[in-house]
């Protein structure tokens, strides 16, 4: 095991633990789920984020203008995404596709942010891989390998992180990868994080495989 994987564990721990610690005497689900909103609030003035609406994205050809820095807003699951690069030519196809995640992952807290991990997004060495499936408007994935699934033990993809490729045409070339930048609320992030209510903030870049 590398000594990043180690660190990325041990960090990983710490937060659950500060988490359980904090919240199972304390804290009813819903004063953790009101924390959580809060903190993404706070999150979003303190980096002078632009929220948009779902009517608005789409009006603008399902972009957002990272100069003002744009969010749009999908109230149904409340993830938050900005697009940078829409990537290639084309949406995925019904079917099977192996996917490249490159990815820098923190947890949104009270008073900021905490990195998670952080990966050369242009060129990781060992970048994690993902199967995602498509069927209709439908997407389902599962991780084949990488670090997020062996750091929360959980091969399934998700969903915070497959919600992109809806608007995305992730291409195998540079400048056809995808790349966006997310608030996932811990309703659509893995198991972990379901459990103990934290919001966290990805950038991440998505390219087609084999």
């Amino acid at each position: 095991m590398n000594k990043l994987k180690i660190a990325f564990l041990l960090v990983a721990a710490v937060i659950v633990g500060q988490a359980f610690t904090a919240c199972r005497h304390t804290k009813t689900y819903a004063e953790r789920k009101k924390d959580e909103r809060e903190a993404i609030n706070r999150f979003i003035d303190k980096n002078n984020i632009t929220v948009i609406s779902e009517e608005d994205y789409c009006a603008h050809d399902t972009m957002t203008d990272v100069l003002k820095n744009e969010f749009v807003l999908f109230k149904e699951s409340g993830i938050y995404m900005q697009v940078i690069n829409r990537g290639g030519k084309e949406y995925l196809k019904d079917g099977r596709h192996e996917i490249i995640f490159r990815f820098n992952m923190s947890r949104i807290y009270e008073n900021g942010t905490d990195s998670l991990w952080n990966t050369n997004l242009q060129g990781t060495p060992d970048p994690d891989v993902m199967t995602v499936t498509k069927s209709g408007t439908t997407y389902s994935g599962t991780f084949s390998r990488g670090e997020l699934m062996n750091a929360w033990g959980e091969s399934a993809v998700p969903t915070g992180l497959l919600s992109p490729f809806k608007y995305l045409k992730v291409g195998r070339l540079m400048g056809e990868r995808g790349k966006v930048r997310l608030i996932v609320p811990h309703s659509e992030s893995f198991m972990q994080i379901k459990r103990y209510v934290y919001p966290c903030y990805f950038e991440i870049t998505y390219q087609l495989g084999r």
